[in-house]
């Protein structure tokens, strides 16, 4: 092999090829827990009537934590059907081998789409007519029904077809010969909300209409279209929300949208984040670290350089805001967040070497760092947080 640089000329036939086995903590990583995504399921199950099936939601990669592994565990914990974002994200777990149905939450509106989805064995959320029209003469040309679910508006004003539009056009979606119609649903735009449970609140609004929707229509709890509205905050609510299916996304991987929750239910999150500690140096007070100067020490300081940044997902308004944990010890995360590195204050440790393993989100010891604590810190939410984490940090199974 030539070194384009240099011009010289190397053998490298005597070294082991290390490229094959590449280790992945070898800078940043992510690790997570299936058997916890398992355990929630089950919980979080354990809150629904018998025949209230359970739709994992593991869009934007399983919320960063790897879709297929949560697939696979979240099915193991009792889940009958799958949610993805995009046609992508489906056929990539389709192609992994995941059998049950899985549901497109996003909007397909291009003949050439909803033919992949049919293809794929994949439903799409249906908002128009126009839509509806589409998949009907995909299944007419395969002679076949074209399953798929239709969403309302109920007060999101995101996608769904018009509630007040809506109980005309049903009929007419009736009379399609080529669509199965397996689900009608809507979605809670603030159940989240510390008052979702007042009678006069949104979330108690949206769901008064959607039950007026489906009287309506003449459907009740026991008709073969699954009816659905719960997210994760509606799930645990109460019953009144659960219908024929609740779609759980944040709740399944271990944190609660709820201010007040169930105390017997213990959800464990599933995700750490741990990097490594790249460089050690040693700086003499008064001295500013990272870009803009905005820490500066106020002692002889000894900073732990650690491999990650914002390209990774972590915020840079989290920059001085925040702790790492080692070996059950908080220390404070100083300096800028750059690009790819952090600095951290390690002066009162001995033992923290180039190498050793912190942790910025997760457990060390009785030492907790969660993506509830980043999310209030940087102005956001939980879900932001952890879809945030970039594809060149690693996912590590560990049980």
């Amino acid at each position: 092999m030539q070194n384009r640089q240099t011009n010289q000329v190397f053998n490298f036939d005597k070294f082991p090829n290390f490229e094959k086995d590449i280790d992945l903590k070898q800078r940043a990583w992510i690790e997570v827990k299936g058997k916890a995504i398992e355990t929630n399921v089950r919980q979080l199950r354990s809150k629904l009537s018998k025949n209230c099936q359970f739709m994992a939601v593991v869009k934007a990669d399983g919320y960063g934590h790897d879709a297929k592994l949560v697939s696979e565990y979240a099915i193991k914990g009792g889940a009958s059907q799958l949610g993805v974002a995009t046609l992508n994200e489906g056929i990539k777990l389709r192609s992994s081998g995941v059998k049950k149905p899985i549901l497109i939450l996003g909007n397909l509106y291009t003949k050439r789409d909803l033919i992949i989805c049919f293809k794929n064995d994949l439903m799409p959320t249906i908002s128009s007519i126009r839509e509806c029209l589409i998949c009907n003469n995909i299944g007419k040309h395969f002679g076949l029904k074209f399953p798929l679910h239709l969403k309302v508006d109920t007060g999101m004003s995101r996608l769904g077809f018009e509630y007040n539009k809506f109980v005309q056009q049903f009929e007419k979606i009736k009379s399609f010969e080529n669509i199965l119609i397996e689900g009608i649903y809507s979605h809670l735009s603030s159940a989240d909300e510390a008052n979702a449970l007042d009678p006069k609140s949104i979330t108690q609004l949206q769901r008064l209409k959607f039950n007026e929707l489906l009287k309506q229509i003449n459907l009740d709890r026991n008709n073969e279209i699954k009816i659905h509205l719960a997210n994760s905050a509606g799930m645990l609510l109460n019953k009144d929300f659960h219908f024929h299916m609740v779609r759980v996304g944040l709740s399944m991987y271990g944190y609660s949208p709820l201010d007040k929750i169930d105390k017997n239910l213990l959800l464990k999150p599933a995700l750490s984040l741990k990097v490594k500690v790249a460089f050690i140096r040693t700086i003499d007070k008064g001295v500013s670290v990272s870009y803009g100067g905005k820490f500066v020490s106020h002692r002889k300081t000894k900073l732990a350089v650690l491999s990650i940044g914002y390209a990774d997902g972590v915020p840079r308004n989290l920059s001085g805001k925040i702790n790492v944990i080692h070996n059950n010890k908080f220390y404070p995360q100083v300096g800028s967040i750059t690009m790819d590195q952090m600095m951290v204050d390690i002066t009162d440790s001995n033992e923290i070497k180039v190498g050793s393993t912190m942790v910025l989100l997760g457990s060390d010891g009785d030492k907790t760092i969660s993506p509830l604590e980043w999310a209030r810190k940087s102005n956001t939410i939980p879900w932001e947080i952890l879809c945030s984490f970039k594809n060149r940090l690693p996912k590590v199974q560990v049980d």
